[in-house]
């Protein structure tokens, strides 16, 4: 869990990203690219990107140094991510580019402590070849975003704008403790602290600073933050998908994005209403684990609820997962 102390100070000093912040999504994009998380938010995506890449072997090129440094799961250099308050991919490039020697030492030396780096790495904080080396790395982040975020930014624009209207929504009507507390599930407001769901135990002290929060299209489960508490604080966390839009883009259907087994989930539970786990594995004729995995994706989706009867679990699908299914 990672605590997040806030002074009366901080708490005048809250602010919300407007707009996605590039590099955020395209470190979230690398971590989301190789893993099997979210096969209803991003299952569409990964297969899209990963055609472009058969076909294009510049962009598998710029992608190769990116996936050394962005691993999908542990630590990850905050020099990939600086603080850009204005100006968009631009500026942040150039901010990676000015990094200095001392913290790219200490970042990378932090990230050789957790998986093993190539040469080439090294290279990086060097006095004359670092600064070529930096500007290569500043061009695969540019390519990669135009691989993996362009042909999809404006779905992640409207699902930050829709996440920054409901933030001010909160933030008008009860002010900030209003706004922290609409960060649920992913944290939870015991004033003066903010517990957040992490991977690793954490105590953040804001110290007068304030805190900004960046809504991520493509950060997925729980919010993350930069390693170095010595930095400006900023809180990454997950905006709300629109399942039933990423359906309508995907040219396969909704059995190729969900996958048949959850198809048949789904597609059970919209016929005959709410079942039991155990019902639920007769009727897809799958094991009662796999039901039960199943059926936690689909619920993470929205696409189903579950609610307790007694000794049992009932399940059944929403009203976003029959509008899905209406749309094969």
């Amino acid at each position: 869990m990672l605590r997040i102390h806030f002074t009366s100070e901080d708490l005048q000093s809250i602010r919300v990203a407007r707009q996605p912040h590039a590099l955020w999504e395209l470190v979230c994009g690398v971590c989301r690219l190789d893993a099997r998380q979210g096969a209803l938010e991003f299952g569409h995506w990964r297969r899209s990107v990963r055609e472009g890449l058969a076909k294009d072997p510049r962009s598998r090129r710029a992608l190769l140094p990116l996936q050394t440094l962005i691993p999908p799961v542990g630590y990850i250099p905050d020099f990939l991510t600086p603080s850009v308050t204005g100006g968009g991919l631009a500026v942040g490039l150039d901010q990676v580019r000015a990094t200095s020697r001392t913290r790219l030492t200490h970042e990378l030396s932090r990230l050789a402590e957790s998986r093993p780096l190539p040469s080439w790495v090294s290279t990086l904080n060097r006095p004359g070849p670092g600064a070529k080396a930096l500007g290569t790395l500043a061009r695969a982040l540019e390519l990669s975003c135009k691989t993996l975020l362009e042909p999809y930014w404006p779905r992640i624009q409207t699902a930050v704008g829709d996440d920054v209207e409901l933030r001010t929504r909160a933030l008008l009507d009860g002010g900030t403790s209003a706004l922290l507390n609409a960060l649920r599930p992913h944290a939870r407001w015991h004033a003066p602290v903010l517990e957040v769901d992490y991977p690793v135990d954490r105590e953040l002290h804001l110290g007068g600073r304030g805190l900004l929060l960046i809504p991520s299209y493509f950060c997925w489960r729980r919010p993350t933050a930069l390693a170095d508490p010595t930095l400006g604080p900023v809180l990454v966390y997950p905006v709300a998908k629109q399942p039933l839009e990423i359906v309508r883009a995907s040219r396969d259907g909704l059995e190729r994005l969900l996958g048949r087994t959850r198809t048949v989930v789904l597609a059970d539970l919209a016929s005959h209403g709410a079942r039991t786990t155990s019902e639920v594995a007769t009727a897809a004729n799958i094991a009662l684990p796999s039901a039960s995995y199943q059926l936690g994706v689909l619920r993470d989706g929205g696409l189903i609820a579950s609610h307790r009867q007694g000794q049992f679990v009932r399940h059944s699908a929403t009203p976003l997962g029959l509008r899905l299914l209406d749309e094969r």
